[in-house]
């Protein structure tokens, strides 16, 4: 007998080589055919993992867990890849992993997937779902596994076999005619599988290099409940209309072009106006807080990032090496060894820290071309960058006030929806992260009794660190449901030792000070991509790029439209005046288009009245006012960050 400990801490004995399904029908028959896979000792396992000594185990559901989905999802990418080859038998299978959203599967095919053709997929699907086929695992020997895979002419199984490690366990997966190299989870069956969707197809490298064939992927995903299916159908249809790419160009805020390059994009004056609040919103900021501003080239001799370590742990996000003279330079992806030099500059005192030096820096990470993503995923971009440097006993003090800082922005822009990260390493990846044991135990200890002693609800997340120290990112829910970072704040005890970093102690002996990264917009690009997908453009009036438009009813009324615009401007109001020659009624439907806050209409009444007619994007209309009396209205609306 052995004893399972539940997620709810109850303890079962059991019969020694129990499955996890076999567990599950002890707990519950309920239980048991919502099941899609087990957590063990918090590995996630396939249902048909057996048992064999004391551990914690958990149930998985499409419910309860991201894994939990996974496993169905998985199924379904199998599902899927033997509808193609039964639909299309010349196909080669490549890889077909669950995302976070669904799955997909890579396929070596003749012509590029079309709309019908994923419609036969999608149907011949359903017909495996309803013979509801035992899936079934079995593991092989190396040598025989290879030569399945080259009996049923699968070259690129076989190549994921041959750069498996020696002594790697190689399962393999089989349902009814159809057969896949595979770790698992899986369902125990097709007929679990409910309700199905293929989404998309698109183009993909093999193993995501260039230098490899192009491949065609399909995307999908399940579900178990009809609802449930269209509810996210919903929100992908949502998730279009919010695209701050499309929105982007509707709104002529940014553009891309192939002769500038991928992954760059030029903002257009209304995004160049949006970027340049932004900037100049968060600059008052830090200045109130005694930040010292700088700037920094974007360019530096590789040496420094191998004094940082960054080009040990970071030379493959970079853009190739540039030999000029007798140095190499290579243009950086990030700012903070600047920073330290510019610490290192100067004689300092324990009198004179915290030092705050902060910087709007440009920096450059070479992103695959298939990655890049309008304003989200680029190879240029501009962070909201700083970096503090304290004495041990100040850290609590310095990540208090970053916190407070964040709180603050995040309140002026209505945020709600956002939980705190303490991001840690993974003692097991060598490679990723610097290697001393000390140096992350103890970085890890304070941050996370800041974090306790400050009160603040926060999740730790191995494996989610910067390489030289933890993070505490802020997590911010968007509406679509997606989770991404905005803010981060870095504890690092090793830079400042790399770079040889002093001050002169209350001893007048010397000291190593301890450097906080923190990031409070993360980059310009990505938080404005965000602040378009939540505002669907809509800015709120104190970011808006034109926040009045003057509306001319005829001709007639243009000078005195031109006249209140004058009055605007020099109250910093941003405003412009359609003085074409169209009715008042259209001009109206294309502000609003172009999400304008207020629009002004002025005719003969206003004229007499010396006022403006005015609507609102949110309000409606509101009527006749003097023009003062608006220009009164929308600073109010600025300076309190209306929303």
């Amino acid at each position: 007998m052995i004893h399972v400990e539940l997620k709810d801490g109850k303890v079962l004995e059991v019969e020694s080589g129990i499955s996890v399904l076999d567990l599950a029908k002890q707990i519950s028959e309920g239980l048991a055919r919502m099941a899609t896979a087990g957590k063990v000792d918090e590995k996630v396992v396939d249902l048909r993992y057996v048992l064999e000594k004391d551990c914690k185990v958990e149930i998985l559901t499409f419910e309860n867990d991201l894994d939990g989905k996974k496993a169905y999802w998985h199924t379904t990418s199998h599902i899927m890849a033997q509808a193609v080859k039964r639909v299309v038998p010349s196909a080669k299978l490549a890889i077909g992993p669950s995302i976070d959203e669904g799955f997909y599967y890579d396929f070596d095919v003749e012509q590029p997937f079309t709309e019908e053709d994923k419609q036969k997929i999608e149907e011949e699907m359903k017909k495996i779902i309803k013979e509801d086929l035992p899936i079934e695992r079995f593991v092989l020997p190396r040598d025989e596994a290879i030569a399945l895979m080259k009996k049923m002419e699968e070259p690129y199984k076989v190549e994921l076999i041959e750069d498996l490690p020696e002594g790697e366990e190689i399962s393999f997966y089989h349902q009814g005619d159809f057969t896949d190299l595979c770790a698992g989870p899986h369902l125990t069956s097709t007929g679990k599988v409910k309700c199905i969707k293929l989404l998309s197809s698109s183009g993909a490298y093999w193993r995501g290099s260039e230098k490899n064939k192009m491949l065609q992927r399909i995307y999908g995903v399940s579900f178990p409940k009809a609802s449930q299916l269209e509810e996210h159908l919903a929100l992908l249809e949502e998730a279009k209309n919010r695209d701050h790419r499309k929105i982007g160009k509707e709104l002529d805020l940014f553009m891309t072009h192939e002769l500038v390059g991928s992954g760059l994009p030029m903002y257009l004056p209304n995004g160049a106006t949006v970027r340049r609040i932004l900037e100049n919103y968060i600059l008052q900021k830090e200045i109130a807080l005694n930040y010292k501003h700088v700037y920094t080239p974007s360019l530096a001799n590789v040496e420094l990032y191998k004094t940082s370590g960054h080009w040990d742990h970071y030379k493959e996000d970079m853009f190739p090496v540039m030999k000029m003279d007798h140095e190499e330079m290579v243009l950086r992806p990030m700012n903070c060894p600047h920073h330290m030099l510019i610490y290192k500059n100067a004689l300092r005192s324990y009198k004179d820290l915290p030092i705050r030096i902060g910087e709007l820096a440009h920096d450059f990470r070479y992103e695959a071309s298939g990655s890049v993503c309008g304003l989200e995923r680029v190879r240029e971009m501009c962070q909201n960058d700083a970096h503090i440097f304290a004495t041990p006993d100040q850290i609590k003090e310095v990540i208090e006030e970053v916190v407070r800082l964040i709180l603050s922005v995040y309140e002026d822009f209505g945020f709600q929806d956002y939980t705190f990260r303490l991001s840690l390493r993974d003692k097991e990846d060598k490679e990723k992260y610097f290697d001393d044991d000390q140096m992350w135990d103890r970085a890890e200890s304070e941050l996370r009794q800041i974090l306790q002693e400050l009160n603040l609800n926060f999740y730790e997340a191995k494996g989610e660190a910067a390489f030289y120290g933890p993070k505490l990112d802020v997590q911010i829910k968007t509406a679509i449901g997606h989770d991404i970072t905005i803010s981060t704040c870095q504890l690092d005890f090793l830079l400042p030792e790399r770079f040889q970093l002093t001050y002169i102690g209350e001893d007048g002996k010397e000291h190593r000070p301890v450097v906080i990264h923190r990031a409070i917009l993360g980059t310009f690009d990505r938080f404005l991509a965000f602040l378009i997908e939540e505002t669907k453009g809509a800015f709120p009036v104190w970011l808006a790029p034109v926040q009045v438009k003057i509306l001319p009813i005829s001709d007639a009324h243009v000078d005195y439209a031109k006249k209140v615009e004058e009055k605007l401007r020099k109250q910093g109001i941003r405003v412009v005046v359609d003085s074409r020659n169209e009715k008042i009624g259209y001009k109206i439907r294309e502000a609003q288009l172009e999400k304008v806050p207020y629009m002004l209409a002025v005719g003969d009444k206003e004229i007499g009245a010396e006022a403006v007619s005015v609507r609102s994007r949110k309000e409606g209309e509101m009527g006749q006012m003097p023009v003062e009396e608006f220009v009164q209205k929308v600073k109010q609306k600025v300076d309190t960050f209306a929303k």
